[in-house]
């Protein structure tokens, strides 16, 4: 299959290509997350997962339209989650009514799912936005109906880029506005040794493999 060449964007910045590898795919998906629900200046933002590669990249991109991020990750990372502009970080069992009680949030961004899912919905203002583009912490997940139409909320699945997102974000990218989270490389011979550091969990950011 032919590529387009609309898909093609040139870059002109001093960042290495491991610096650059590290931006497609993660800050693509939070910079359209963003973008679909409509995060603006001064809106508060809840952002699950805030450690991985999309969640940390959604900090950033967040903090970058003005918004006040409450980000969800774990303990041992929650320093590293700070210093990329997190406002506040709560670990990943804390338990979000009682933290937050009801209409807190402008829009949340879950990379996570699972049990939480409802928790989220519950914490966020009336008319608030909901984006979705992950659930490592499981597909499946208990919706009231009620909680969905009293309060006007909007539910968006986020995958295909929506038009200029990549574009956008090219822009940051060499304006600076943005900075490479990588937390470690590999030769392209250890894949398998770095599949085997992602599946601990362990780092912040992303992972790049080198030819």
């Amino acid at each position: 299959m032919r590529a387009c060449p609309r898909h093609a964007h040139r870059i002109e910045c001093a960042l290495t290509d491991v610096e650059l590898a590290s931006f497609p795919c993660a800050y693509s998906a939070a910079e359209n997350m963003l973008a679909r629900i409509g995060l603006g200046r001064g809106e508060h933002v809840l952002i699950t997962g805030a450690s991985g590669g999309v969640g940390s990249a959604a900090v950033q991109l967040a903090k970058r339209r003005g918004a006040q991020v409450t980000a969800i990750a774990g303990a041992d990372k929650a320093e590293a989650v700070r210093a990329l502009g997190a406002d506040r970080v709560i670990p990943r069992d804390a338990d979000l009514a009682a933290l937050f009680g009801d209409e807190v949030f402008d829009a949340a961004v879950d990379i996570v799912g699972g049990a939480q899912f409802a928790a989220i919905l519950a914490c966020l203002k009336r008319g608030g936005r909901y984006g979705v583009a992950g659930a490592i912490s499981g597909p499946v997940a208990e919706l009231d109906l009620r909680t969905l139409y009293l309060k006007d909320l909007r539910l968006l699945g986020c995958t295909i880029l929506d038009e200029g997102v990549f574009a956008n974000l090219v822009g940051y990218i060499e304006r600076g506005e943005i900075r490479p989270l990588v937390a470690a490389t590999y030769p392209l011979a250890e894949i398998v040794a770095a599949q085997q550091a992602f599946l601990t969990k362990r780092h912040v950011g992303k992972i790049v493999l080198t030819l």
